[in-house]
């Protein structure tokens, strides 16, 4: 396939273009910077201004749309909500509508989201037929969503990735929590009964790549992986795959205190329980590299 790739620089971005790489499938990067030189995989697009290089799109077979402000490195001020929301709202409608107008449009258009989409789960286990729930990154899966409409119109296959926490030393959540479990620092937040919906950055990848080539996959996709687990046992275990000990605990009211500061980014991002499941890659035959929780961490921890 000939694949072209939104975000390909960040996290996710970079681990895909080097898997599709590998496995035999041209890539092109979408770029926003006008260097001296273009590179021959690079494509122009400025998605606030709606604007992408159409020619060097056409004849792609898919695309993958990851491209979107970090929601967790600054705080919930209300003009970082308002970048949060319109770089996931313009950046979707611009390559959507841009994939509309080509010739011949690609079949898929992946295009991530995430498993906030349901809101608080609390312990109810939650799958893509679940209905959407509440709070500020709920809205903002909605209009993430919805924001391809012109893709759908023009008739391409368009799958919504629901992502969980992709985990890997080399960046994301585990990057910035390996070094305080090191030091024997790490510890359950609030009660430790919320859960979380995580996987290893090598089935992420292996999943967006399944999706690419699976034509009878459409709509919302949870990525995660297959049993989510407490924040409590999450922390007992990669307390045990770098051999330091958890004991501490960080209470919920002090972090709900704090959170007053940063826009209520803690509580969304630390004390939100997401319970969800991937019943759409279970019931495909999508196979994990890394279904339990140790398979993921102790993965994570060395790549």
């Amino acid at each position: 396939m000939r694949v072209a790739v939104t975000g390909a620089s960040g996290f996710i971005g970079t681990a895909l273009v080097a898997h599709l790489r590998e496995h035999g499938h041209e890539v092109l990067r979408l770029v926003r910077g006008e260097p001296r030189t273009p590179a021959p995989d690079e494509v122009r697009w400025k998605p606030d201004a709606g604007y992408v290089d159409l020619e060097r799109l056409e004849g792609v077979d898919g695309v993958v749309h990851l491209a979107g402000a970090g929601v967790g490195d600054r705080p919930w001020t209300p003009a970082r909500r308002r970048l949060i929301l319109q770089s996931r709202v313009a950046g979707t409608r611009t390559i959507a509508s841009a994939l509309a107008q080509l010739a011949r449009p690609p079949g898929v258009l992946v295009s991530m989201s995430g498993t906030h989409y349901y809101g608080d789960s609390g312990a109810h286990e939650v799958d893509e037929t679940a209905p959407r729930g509440s709070g500020f990154l709920s809205d903002v899966c909605l209009g993430w969503e919805g924001a391809a409409d012109p893709a759908r119109a023009a008739g391409i296959r368009v799958v919504h990735t629901r992502n969980g926490l992709p985990l890997s030393r080399r960046g994301g959540l585990l990057s910035r929590l390996l070094p305080v479990y090191r030091l024997g620092l790490g510890g359950k937040l609030g009660d430790g009964r919320q859960h979380m919906s995580v996987l290893s950055l090598a089935d992420e990848i292996s999943a967006l790549r399944f999706l690419l080539e699976h034509d009878q996959i459409v709509g919302p996709v949870n990525v995660a992986m297959p049993a989510p687990v407490t924040n409590a046992e999450f922390t007992e275990t990669l307390g045990e795959v770098v051999g330091r000990p958890t004991a501490l605990r960080v209470p919920a009211f002090p972090l709900k205190i704090a959170d007053r500061a940063v826009g209520g980014q803690l509580t969304a991002l630390l004390l939100q329980s997401q319970r969800v499941r991937p019943q759409v890659l279970l019931d495909a035959g999508f196979a994990y590299q890394h279904p339990k929780l140790n398979d993921v961490l102790r993965w994570a921890a060395a790549h």
